[in-house]
């Protein structure tokens, strides 16, 4: 019998959401070979010939980032669906706790630097931004596991 009482879809939809409009604002700025994010703080020259030289290329590494982000989305909406749900749980929230790692420590930057200000540039608004989807990713996580929890029958 699994625990359904607690678990709540609607998180990890937002989630979905928010990830599918990362990948598409990476794959806008992948077709410009631009780095950055659209409304996020402007990338300087140095570290964009920078980026452009000692690593991957920029329109390279924008196209990975747009394809963590449609990774993250399908992660996401697993967590509520059934064919996710078939994805035995020890995988499940191995793979949903290195999204907290990733998502979560990008987050907090954009939190810190937008509340603080350590010379990235983002602003407050990211920083809510920031605060919101790891609200969303440790709700959805949390919904995931008491969902997929065995309970006494």
């Amino acid at each position: 019998m699994v625990d359904n009482v607690h678990s709540r879809r609607w998180p990890a939809y937002a989630l979905a959401v928010l990830f599918l409009g990362y990948a598409a604002g990476k794959a806008v700025f992948a077709a410009q070979s631009r780095l950055g994010f659209p409304g996020g703080p402007v990338v300087s020259a140095a570290e964009h010939e920078s980026y452009a030289r000692d690593v991957m290329g920029v329109a390279t590494a924008q196209w990975s980032a747009t394809a963590t982000g449609l990774l993250a989305a399908c992660l996401a909406v697993a967590t509520v669906t059934t064919l996710g749900r078939r994805v035995p749980r020890t995988m499940m929230l191995l793979a949903l706790a290195g999204m907290l790692l990733a998502v979560g420590a990008g987050a907090m930057i954009m939190v810190v630097d937008g509340l603080v200000g350590i010379g990235v540039g983002w602003q407050w608004y990211h920083a809510v931004l920031g605060l919101v989807v790891i609200g969303l990713l440790l709700e959805t996580i949390r919904s995931y596991a008491t969902a997929t929890k065995r309970v006494a029958a």
